[in-house]
């Protein structure tokens, strides 16, 4: 089924790896800011009437930052303009020093029910170091008060000085406290952050120290349970993200909100990136897009096949079939063959050997139409 995303784009502060769309100095605008995404589904629930939506994402930005009682506005908006199916996961993303029980008491009340909360290190020093913002006290108390609940934890491997003991007490500390889902996310210093620059002076972890972090964290994580189901994503048995998967099946999904991606209907379509206008266009009745593209061809190939390669899943050769009417093995004859000591065949799937996954773009690039 599809997911809806929301993009809440305020912040405490920003920290030193982040690219994404979000401010620190517009805090005052967010009652007219939630107003307005509410009002852009409104907009939307015409064309999307005929969908049931069984995920919605919350995220940021630093969505816990914001007021919860807007947060619990936006909720009950999105399930008053689209077909929410009663058993939806819905996610919300959190930092952990901004979590408090009464939050997440609202939070439940609105039918919220699994939590992102940003951990990246149980090493204070290297949350320092990525401008964070927090404490590992602060998750351990976060996770005090979503004890019991669905929650996942992010961790960041590839930081400056970054051990892979220090990667495995990360994992440790968050599996202790609860976390039923765990992202180990490599850090990709983005040019025009201030990580940038300690990538261009040699002071972040190279490709193959970055790769003996991440099988590191991966056997710890195993030890303790979790199973890789997407090159980055870890979960105990029944716990996966809904939502995320949906995006790797290239599943439909509306997003609301400054920068906010759509894919609906083989169209990717994107929300403008700047505050002002998405302000501008929502008030005067206007869809805040600044892009839309229709994906076919070669290019709807290409994505289907990279999306499913990231996932353990591999890919459906049958869907395939289903979908472009072509016979996988066949058309891709060449490079199975020249990619067959990475990959697992069958009949009906064809997916990347568990030892390879983490390597998976030089892999999946044997089957893009470039």
């Amino acid at each position: 089924m599809p997911g809806i995303y929301v993009h809440i784009p305020f912040c405490r502060s920003k920290c030193r790896y982040c690219d994404f769309v979000s401010f620190t100095d517009k805090e005052g605008l967010q009652d007219s800011y939630a107003a307005c995404v509410i009002a852009e589904a409104k907009s939307r629930a015409e064309e999307l009437k005929s969908y049931t939506f069984d995920s919605l994402y919350i995220g940021g930005g630093t969505p816990s930052f914001i007021r919860p009682d807007l947060v619990a506005m936006i909720v009950t908006g999105i399930k008053r303009y689209f077909n929410l199916s009663p058993s939806s996961e819905v996610t919300i993303e959190m930092n952990p020093a901004t979590v408090t029980k009464e939050k997440v008491d609202l939070y439940k009340k609105v039918g919220i029910n699994r939590f992102s909360v940003g951990l990246q290190s149980a090493v204070d020093s290297q949350l320092e170091d990525i401008g964070r913002g927090e404490t590992v006290s602060d998750f351990v108390s976060c996770a005090k008060i979503l004890y019991g609940e669905n929650f996942s934890a992010d961790v960041m491997i590839g930081l400056t000085g970054q051990s892979a003991e220090d990667v495995e007490k990360t994992i440790e500390l968050a599996a202790s406290l609860g976390a039923k889902h765990i992202s180990m996310y490599a850090l990709t210093p983005e040019e025009g952050t201030p990580m940038y620059s300690d990538y261009l002076n040699g002071d972040l972890p190279d490709g193959d120290e970055v790769a003996a972090l991440y099988d590191a964290g991966y056997k710890k994580l195993k030890s303790l349970g979790f199973v890789r189901y997407e090159v980055s994503n870890f979960t105990l048995p029944g716990f996966q993200s809904r939502h995320n998967v949906n995006y790797w099946k290239r599943g439909e999904y509306i997003g609301l909100g400054v920068a906010a991606a759509s894919h609906i209907k083989d169209e990717r379509f994107s929300n403008t990136e700047s505050l002002d206008e998405y302000f501008k266009c929502i008030l005067s009745g206007h869809y805040a897009e600044v892009s839309r593209e229709k994906i076919e061809g070669q290019d709807k190939k290409d994505e289907f096949i990279m999306l499913s390669l990231r996932t353990a899943f591999g890919v459906d050769t049958e869907k395939y079939k289903e979908i472009f009417g072509e016979d996988f093995f066949m058309e891709f004859e060449k490079s199975l063959d020249t990619c067959k000591k990475f990959l697992d065949i069958s009949e009906g799937n064809v997916r990347i050997k568990e030892e390879y996954l983490f390597v998976q773009n030089s892999i999946i690039i044997e089957f893009l139409g470039l």
